[in-house]
């Protein structure tokens, strides 16, 4: 069921790179926010009218509950016609564009044939990229190769609010004090080349890499060197077909160090143990091992969620560990928490059988002083199911843990600190 509503653009109140938020006013009269992807829908100003799908707000969902912008109706003030204003295929990708294929490619290319790839295949919005694998790209003969991760790591996660969370405690990781579990200060050197750090997104959330806004600021900040989409995801500075190329995209065309795995924003559940979309991060553990990366787990930690199933480790992480995930992991958790908290974490872990099927990693910090720090320089706020770091320290320690264990991992070549 789709459902369809028009209303009216009556003020534009941001517009982004491939994103556009707008303030609509619906036959009812009553005034709404939009959702407007303009990489594939014209750019819109006030007085524009405008087709919505409704159906996620309509039906109260979380996932997915904003209105999207289907298509340009005309002008409210001229009785204009009804004008999809979706962009004229010319037959060509600019890949000088600033997003979307356009970052990674070699020096001197301006254009190249479009891509044959589809994505939202067989559905009315449809669109077809050019794709690192496919004959159009110049990547093509690389992925004739039998290519390796070559010992990357691979942050692995189930919920889009660790992207900035592991992202900042590595910035702030590198280049500055941080306290161990003892609470005494361990300075390191700053050091002069961050580590180079892609995303990867699949398709368990949203699926256009606009509508992060993680992603985005992440990006001006130089805090991840590019992205990549894969599945039915779109929108990346790399768009590749499955999570193996999508893996291999980002360490061989992007030049990652390490990459971090995780869903765009929203995650699909019904409250069973299964049926729910943070079910990938098992299945990126396998395409990480067998490709010849080290698969670090994200776990997602709280104490804070009203949710049972949610509280300790959470059991999206615990079931993608114990069902889809066969190969070994390494899971690093924060053992700075209470004792209690601790005893809760590990009895999870043992009657799951985590702690034998995986490598549960104890990390001596970092403190939650620290980690609370590391969110300041990051110019969004940052919270998870709404919570921020004061009110679910548990989550940002656990992601944080994760991320130091990779930041070891590539400055020490160390498995295990």
């Amino acid at each position: 069921m789709i459902k369809w509503e028009e209303a009216e653009v009556i003020k534009v109140l941001r517009t982004e790179e491939r994103c556009q938020v707008v303030r609509v006013r619906n036959d009812s009269g009553e005034a709404e926010t939009a959702w407007n992807d303009t990489g594939v829908q014209p750019v819109l100003e006030a007085g524009d009218r405008v087709l919505l799908n409704t159906t996620a707000v309509r039906l109260g969902l979380g996932t997915g509950g904003v209105h999207f912008v289907a298509a340009r109706l005309g002008r409210a003030d001229d009785g204009s016609a009804a004008d999809c204003g979706l962009p004229v295929d010319s037959g060509k990708v600019d890949l000088t564009a600033p997003s979307g294929n356009g970052l990674f490619l070699p020096a001197g290319t301006a254009a190249a044939p479009a891509g044959h790839i589809v994505k939202l295949r067989y559905t009315p919005m449809q669109r077809t990229v050019l794709a690192a694998e496919e004959p159009a790209s110049p990547y093509h003969e690389l992925f004739r190769e039998r290519l390796r991760l070559d010992g990357m790591p691979v942050l692995i996660g189930d919920v889009h609010s660790m992207l900035p969370a592991v992202c900042a405690w590595l910035r702030h990781a590198e280049g500055g004090p941080v306290r161990g579990g003892e609470d005494t200060p361990d300075r390191r050197p700053p050091v002069q080349e961050p580590l180079r750090l892609a995303y990867v997104m699949g398709d368990g959330g949203a699926l256009p890499l606009a509508f992060s806004r993680h992603a985005a600021v992440l990006r001006r900040l130089g805090w991840i060197i590019g992205t990549v989409t894969y599945g039915h995801a779109y929108g990346g500075d790399l768009e590749t077909v499955n999570k193996f190329t999508g893996l291999l995209a980002a360490r061989h065309i992007l030049q990652a160090d390490a990459a971090i795995a995780v869903m765009g924003p929203g995650i699909a559940g019904t409250g069973t143990p299964l049926g729910h979309t943070g079910m990938e991060a098992g299945e990126l553990v396998n395409a990480t091992a067998r490709l010849g990366g080290v698969p670090v787990v994200v776990p997602r930690v709280s104490f804070a969620d009203p949710r049972e199933r949610h509280r300790g480790l959470s059991a999206h992480t615990l079931h993608a560990l114990t069902e889809a995930a066969w190969a070994r992991a390494v899971v690093p958790l924060p053992g700075v928490l209470a004792e209690s908290r601790r005893r809760e974490l590990a009895r999870q872990l043992a009657e799951a059988g985590i702690d034998r099927a995986h490598d549960v990693v104890w990390m001596p910090g970092p403190v939650l002083a620290d980690v609370a720090e590391s969110l300041t320089a990051y110019p969004e706020p940052v919270t998870t199911m709404g919570r921020s770091v004061k009110e679910d320290p548990a989550f940002f320690a656990a992601a944080a843990a994760a991320a130091e264990y990779v930041r070891q991992l590539c400055r020490c070549g160390k498995r295990n600190p």
